[in-house]
């Protein structure tokens, strides 16, 4: 896949950002990648060594797409970096996404299509926040897709490991009726086909890391704190009974979507088909997955983003429409009740509740019209 005429701004310089701009770079986009002061040491190491290298192999298991390639534009100024392109790519954590996007504001256009990945309901949040500061006339697209493309880190200064990819990117549009040119648009660009889901919320609920990442983590702090993360998380996190936990929260995921009139894709079917396999079931499918089983790190502590993140921004906003639809949500309680406590955060509030969401005093058919 080559487009050498394509411009495309990555925006945020972790492990998912560095990724985007050397896979695009790779393809024959002309990438800038954009540092947010504070975070800007990825840059000068790409700029000391002239490019991004994705190693071939770590610890003597194969990577995907290595490789070493330069990028065309290392940018400190999110003036300029808006300015480079109308694509713009932000895959940062869901709780750096308002930051940027204040930052953003002043320079966006209606020309402007802001992808998120993952999404999780970010397209909800920043267009309220549009409003909230008065840029009534302002009309960029926003889009939300439910992960990153890739299974990747950051391994060394100017290095990143890619330990595949996933075989399509579900994603949507604000107002989902954009969904169709938004993808038009990304064609070329994103090394990966794309699937148009039904609206933004479908795209925050069929995040694949619902289950896994926040339950998982929330269930093994114990011995993710005591041996400070050096395993496969995938592996060793997930037995038996925590598969079995994790089978009752996905239920509640379900049963959300259905009373939203969405159809979600169960956790099974939708693991298999992004990666290309055909597990029978989930606790299978993180004990044997090539792809996962090249990961091997694990969070050591419940500050990382599987609790930070997927708990705050996936967690609530289901608990927050089940609550809406009249749907128990008991295990995606306990998780955050009890991740709460371990941070010392009441993740109810400070979460992405249906206020943050813009989303207060409407029914469901009124957020459903509202998503359309």
């Amino acid at each position: 896949m080559s487009n050498r005429t394509s411009t495309v701004t990555v925006i945020g310089s972790g492990n998912a950002g560095l990724t985007s701009a050397y896979h695009l770079s790779r393809n024959g986009c002309d990438v800038c990648l954009y540092g947010s002061p504070g975070f800007d040491q990825p840059l000068d190491d790409i700029q000391q060594k002239g490019g991004l290298e994705a190693l071939p192999e770590l610890a003597g298991v194969p990577l995907a797409f290595s490789g070493f390639t330069p990028i065309h534009t290392l940018s400190r100024d999110i003036a300029e970096a808006i300015a480079f392109a109308d694509i713009l790519l932000m895959p940062v954590p869901s709780f750096a996404q308002e930051v940027l996007f204040d930052a953003m504001l002043p320079f966006l256009t209606n020309s402007h299509m802001l992808v998120m990945m993952p999404g999780n309901y970010g397209s909800l949040t920043l267009k309220k926040r549009m409003r909230d500061q008065g840029y009534h006339n302002l009309d960029p697209t926003f889009v939300d897709t439910i992960s990153i493309p890739w299974a990747c880190r950051i391994i060394g200064p100017a290095q990143i490991a890619i330990m595949g990819i996933k075989e399509f990117l579900p994603m949507a549009a604000l107002p989902a009726s954009s969904t169709g040119a938004a993808i038009a648009r990304l064609e070329g660009i994103l090394p990966l086909p794309m699937k148009p889901l039904k609206n933004v919320i479908a795209a925050g609920l069929e995040n694949i890391n619902f289950g896994g990442h926040p339950l998982l983590t929330t269930l093994n702090i114990g011995l993710l704190e005591n041996f400070s993360g050096n395993f496969n998380y995938y592996k060793d996190c997930c037995s038996p009974s925590t598969a079995r936990a994790a089978a009752v929260m996905e239920q509640e995921r379900l049963a959300i979507g259905k009373a939203l009139g969405i159809e979600l894709t169960p956790e099974l079917e939708a693991m298999n088909a992004l990666y290309r396999t055909n597990f029978e079931s989930v606790y299978e499918f993180n004990r044997s997955s090539e792809t996962h089983g090249k990961v091997t790190s694990a969070p050591g502590s419940a500050n990382h983003r599987y609790i930070t993140e997927d708990a705050s921004y996936l967690l609530v906003p289901c608990h927050e429409f089940g609550r809406l639809a009249q749907v128990p949500t008991p295990m995606v309680d306990a998780c955050l009740v009890i991740d709460n406590a371990y941070n010392q955060i009441d993740y109810f509030q400070e979460g992405r509740n249906l206020e943050k969401m813009g989303l207060t005093g409407m029914t469901i058919d009124q957020i459903m019209a509202y998503v359309a």
